[in-house]
Formats: C-alpha cells, structure tokens, sequence
C-alpha cells in the first residue's frame, strides 16, 4: 500500500487497535466501513462534506483512499478507496448488497440543514415527498444518495 499521509497504519491493518488509547472496544461493535468506489476524488468531496458535517476528521490518506474517523482514536472509521482490485461497473443499492447506511445527524435542525445543503455537494433527496418520515412516523430522518449510487440514511435524535 502507498504511504499514508495522516495517521498510520493502514485501513485494513489490525494492528491500529494496538495504538489507540483508551477502553477495550465493545465486541461486535463497528470497527470499520470500506466502500469501494469508480472516482475517488469525486467520493472524497461527497463523503468528505458529509462525515465532516456530522464531525468525523480525516484519518488518513493514501494515493488510493481517504478515509474519516469519528470518536478520537478509539472510534470508528469509514474509508473510501478506489483499488486496482475493483471490478467494473457501479453500485446498486437494489441488488443484493449494502442497501444503506445509517448514521445519527444530531437534532432536527441540524438534519433539516444538512439536507438543505446535500444538494450543493453532489448528494440528492430521497423520498423527498415523504421528508422527514419517509421511514415512519416514529422516525424523523433524511435519505440521501450520491454520485455513486451509495444511499445515507441520517437520523435525528428523538
């Protein structure tokens, strides 16, 4: 793997656990997210925006990847990459395969702004007609999907 420029080691290194500091994680619990994706610096500006907004930092950077934590050193991560391994073709939230992802976006006003700006950063609505409670009235959340195809649910707290 080329060098990274932020935080080492690499994204599929285990051994990253070894230099955080902190409290065990909780088994089972997210350690990672990868996506692989066709344009990397087109998914670097579409994620970059978006984990940003919800207060992820980037992590590290590689030539193929980029990649954003949450938490501080123990936290979670979700890396895009663009590898010399990836077949062709796109993503299709409808095939079998990774529907979407959820991810808390803080109040109702944070997610009310946050899905007025998507738009201005290469994310369109879902379900807009049905916003907020496209996923239920007990719900208050946005669906978002990107240039990629690759789907964001954001839920507000209650």
């Amino acid at each position: 793997m080329p060098a990274m420029t932020a935080m080492s080691p690499g994204p599929d290194d285990d051994s990253a656990a070894a230099t955080r500091s902190g409290p065990a994680p909780v088994r089972g619990a997210v350690h990672h997210i990868e996506l692989w994706v066709p344009d990397l610096a087109r998914a670097v500006d579409e994620w970059g925006w978006l984990l940003s907004t919800l207060g992820y930092r980037v992590f590290q950077q590689w030539d193929g990847g980029t990649s954003w934590q949450l938490g501080g050193d123990a936290g979670v991560y979700l890396v895009v990459e663009q590898s010399p391994a990836m077949l062709p073709g796109t993503h299709d939230r409808l095939r079998p395969g990774l529907n979407h992802l959820a991810l808390h976006a803080g109040s109702r006003e944070q997610l009310d702004q946050l899905m007025a700006a998507a738009g201005g950063h290469g994310w369109k609505p879902l379900f807009a007609e049905k916003y907020p409670h496209a996923g239920g009235e007990q719900t208050y959340a946005g669906y978002l999907e990107n240039s990629d195809g690759f789907e964001v649910e954001l839920v507000a707290a209650p």
